[in-house]
């Protein structure tokens, strides 16, 4: 896996990313975007549009957000390798970790 997705797009989901995204590997939770990490051709596009700076090489995580790789890597072994998130359409949950993060107030 090369990219992660961090805490900045939990309750955001701004999904410039995914329209940037040449290989449809970012999937939309309720509350958070999650990149499939075998489905990632390790492009970069996706992080330097994303407007909340969510997206992290994954060797650049901050301390803080590691969790966010493995969130990410249990989260595609439990439903698989769906093979591109527009057809897949919207998950219907969140990684356990994910899901037990306070709620962010919307600006």
């Amino acid at each position: 896996m090369a990219y992660v997705i961090a805490e900045p797009c939990v309750d955001v989901k701004d999904k410039a990313c995914v329209d940037e995204c040449p290989v449809d590997c970012i999937y939309e939770g309720p509350r958070t975007l999650y990149i499939d990490p075998n489905e990632c051709v390790d492009c970069g596009a996706c992080e330097p549009v994303c407007p909340v700076e969510a997206i992290f090489y994954e060797e650049d995580l901050p301390d803080d957000w590691l969790w966010y790789k493995d969130a990410a890597d249990q989260y595609f072994q439990e439903i698989g390798d769906p093979g591109g998130a527009m057809d897949y359409g919207t998950l219907d949950h969140d990684e356990p970790r994910v899901a037990a993060l306070s709620k962010r107030a919307q600006a």
